[in-house]
Order: structure tokens, then sequence, then C-alpha cells
């Protein structure tokens, strides 16, 4: 850039007057610069972004506060009952934290929302061994996968339980995080906290990758929120499949373009989320389109080979050694096909259907293909071209599984609102009225982080 174009964009910079003759410090709003960089011009004000922030964020938590009272109150599991109460006080605090802690509200309301909503009820939960079934599930496959080489009750073991108890759902790379209580013991290896390190370092990432503002900030404020809070306090399975599948889209589109590295990458973090729980397996199809859209096929081999590898290596012995338990536990059992069926209940469509008799259930099966078969359709009529479209696409497909699926509860839910938190994340700085976490001082103008001219 020449001299003179320095010195303009350096008075461009400057505060301005606003219509009332009161100066206008910049904030933050990503733009690009004459050579097509990214840059941080200014816009808005100090005062008037810290307001709107503090204000954004008192409405998040005051929401969740109400949330957690009411889950406080109507719950019939206790865990839920004991983090709603924990949960109400954390986001009261952290309520009044943000409306009226001045500047550093924003950071106080965060920490008083992990405090009280994630930090205390986990470890008091932890240490009594209050949880929701599906801990007690993994720990107790990953003990028999110590000893036996499998982590799935034979067909024959099976029906002479006739308990649901005695099934195992989950794939044996998430049987992996019981692997520290089932040989050692003790509080911190509960399988929740390993859950929790997964979701933060895998969503932390993800956030990273796609070029957020302040992404551990992002991060934490996510992890906070009831979304990942309550299930993570309570059971928490679901978390490190999210992460992974957020950290896969956001690998997938990842800018500027190599040739092999970011879909290998994107198929090693998906490949991971499917060796875990087969309700990340939706995201290898989205993410497949996505790569054909936007790089071509020779992209899509090297996602696929990536995402395929993962569970074959993960998965594929201890499912190889035990075909047929591994068939009746994770496949026939979630579809309600097995001898007993899931606990797993809600009001959603898909399990009142189930619940009304043989047609309905095969009602519920058949709506669910036909779902995906509408999702697949989208996904080839109108491609994705950006990670985002892709997120979305993947969010809406889930939902309507879960809406329709036979053996569903509302704790499902947490992909498609973890991905969409993830996607507004993204969207952020993009927003009309964007804030960062510390906007620029009024004596400061702003300039490219990276120091460009």
């Amino acid at each position: 850039m020449t001299p003179l174009g320095r010195v303009l964009e350096r008075t461009s910079t400057l505060p301005r007057s606003g219509a009332d003759g009161t100066a206008r410090s910049p904030g933050r709003v990503l733009g690009r610069n004459r050579s097509g960089t990214r840059a941080w011009a200014a816009a808005g004000t100090r005062a008037t972004a810290t307001a709107i922030r503090r204000e954004w964020l008192a409405c998040v938590f005051g929401v969740s506060a109400l949330f957690a009272v009411v889950t406080a109150l109507v719950s019939i599991y206790s865990p839920e009952r004991l983090w709603g109460l924990s949960a109400a006080a954390g986001y009261a605090a952290a309520t009044v934290a943000a409306a009226v802690a001045g500047p550093r509200g924003a950071r106080l309301a965060v920490l008083a929302g992990l405090a009280g909503a994630l930090a205390a009820p986990l470890a008091w939960m932890a240490y009594t061994g209050a949880a929701q079934p599906e801990v007690g599930v993994i720990v107790r496959s990953a003990a028999m996968f110590a000893r036996h080489g499998t982590p799935y009750a034979s067909p024959a073991a099976l029906a002479a339980a006739h308990a649901w108890q005695a099934y195992d759902p989950y794939l044996p790379a998430l049987v992996a995080f019981g692997l520290p209580r089932a040989l050692a013991g003790g509080v911190l290896t509960d399988p929740r906290i390993w859950f929790g390190a997964a979701f933060v370092v895998t969503f932390g990432a993800a956030v990273a990758v796609a070029r957020v503002p302040r992404p551990l900030w992002w991060t934490l404020l996510v992890t906070a929120c009831p979304v990942v809070a309550l299930p993570l306090a309570v059971g928490g399975d679901d978390l490190p499949v999210l992460g992974l599948m957020c950290l896969g889209l956001a690998l997938a589109g990842r800018e500027p373009w190599r040739r092999w590295q970011w879909p290998a990458a994107a198929g090693l973090a998906v490949g991971l989320a499917a060796a875990m729980k087969p309700t990340a397996w939706p995201a290898v199809g989205v993410v497949i389109v996505l790569l054909a859209a936007r790089r071509g096929w020779r992209a899509v081999a090297w996602f696929a080979l990536a995402a395929l590898a993962v569970p074959l290596i993960t998965d594929g012995p201890a499912v190889a050694a035990h075909p047929a338990a591994a068939m009746v536990n994770t496949v026939l059992y979630p579809l309600g096909l097995a001898k007993v069926t899931s606990p797993a209940a809600s009001d959603l469509p898909g399990h009142i259907l189930a619940s009304s008799g043989a047609w309905g259930h095969w009602t519920a099966l058949a709506l669910m293909a036909a779902a995906v078969l509408g999702v697949g359709l989208s996904l080839l009529i109108r491609p994705p071209r950006d990670a985002l479209a892709a997120g979305w696409r993947l969010a809406t497909g889930l939902a309507l599984l879960f809406v329709l699926a036979p053996a569903s509860r509302a704790g499902y839910f947490v992909y498609p609102l973890g991905l969409a938190a993830w996607l507004v994340a993204c969207r952020w700085p993009a927003l009309p009225g964007e804030l960062s976490v510390d906007p620029v001082p009024a004596h400061q103008p702003a300039v490219d982080p990276r120091g460009h001219d």
C-alpha cells in the first residue's frame, strides 16, 4: 500500500462524531482490505457494544435460570432435579453479573454459569455416584470389554436377563470413556469428566478453525448454557460426538484450501464421532456432499478414506469378534426390534406412534426413512456450498430423525441445538451490531491483528 493509502486507512479508523456530537469509538467488524486479506474496521461505540453485550448475556442467562427452575420442579429424574436447583442459583448470579457488574460482567457471568450449572453439580454427582443410567451402562460395558474383549452381552445372556439394563447400544470407541472408572475407580475417573474435556477441546477447536474471534470465550459460554451443562452434568455421552461433528464441519470448510490435508482431517474427526455413536453417521453424508460441491471427488475420496478407517480400526475388532452380540445391542435394540424395548420415552410423535402397537412402530420407522430420503434429496438438488449451510442442513435432518424415532427422548436434541450454537458463533461477527468480548478502547484505533498494510 502506498504512503497515501496508509494515511487514508489510519484516518478512517479514528473516532468520529455521531449525530448528537459525541465521539464514536470503534468496535470490531470483520472486513477485507484492498489485498483481499481480513482486517478489522471501525464501527459502533464502546458504550453501546458493552451495553448490548451485557443485555444479551443477561437475557440468555435469565432464560437459562427459568429453564433450570422448571427442570427442578417437573423432572422425574433426581439428577436432573439436583442440577436444576444448583443451576438456577448459578444462572441467577450470572444474570445479575451480566446486568450490573460493569465491563467485566461478561466474564463474571460466564464463570458464575459454569460454577453453578456445571462444576458444582458435576462434582457432587461424581462424588455421590448420582447419574443417568447411560453412565452406569458405559462403565459396566467398559469393565466387560477389559475382561472379555467385548463390551456386549451375548444374545443368550440378553434373553436370560430379559432386562434393558443388560443391553449396551454404544459403540466401543465411546465405551472407552468408561475404562478409567472400570480399571482404577475414583471421582476423577467419572466418564462425565472425560466427556466434558473431550467436548471442550473439540468444540473449541471447531470454533478456532472457523476463525471466530475469542474461541475460548465462546466455548465456555456454550458449555455454561443448559444445552451442554445439563446433559454433561447428568450423563454427557453425546457431547464428545457433538464436538467432533462440529470440528469435522469446520475442517471441511477450512480456508485456505489444501489438496488433501483438510478433507482427511475432517474425515478423522467425523469418523471418530461415527465410531462412538451412529447418530454421527448423517454427518458423513452431509460432509461428502459439501466436499463434492466445493472441491470435487478427490477431496471426497480423502475424506471417505479417513472417515471409514477410524471406525474400522477402533470398533472393527470388537464387533468382528462377536458380530451377533453387536448387532442385537447396537442395531436391533435402539430400533426397538429387540425382545426388550428401550426405556427412552418422550411425547415426541415417533414414540407415540411406536407405543400404539406394531403398525405404529413400523409407521414411525417408515417416517424416519422418508425423512432421511427427503433430506438426502435436498442435499442432491441444492448441495451446500459452505460449512455453515451444511451445518444447518445436518441440524435440520437430525431434528427430524429424533422427532420420528420410535425410541427417542428430549436429550437427543443436544445435537441440533449444539450444532446451532456453533453455527451462531461462526456467524456472529457478521451479524448486525456484532460484539467483541473486549471492545477496542476509545483512544486506540482498530488495526488488522496480523499487521497487514
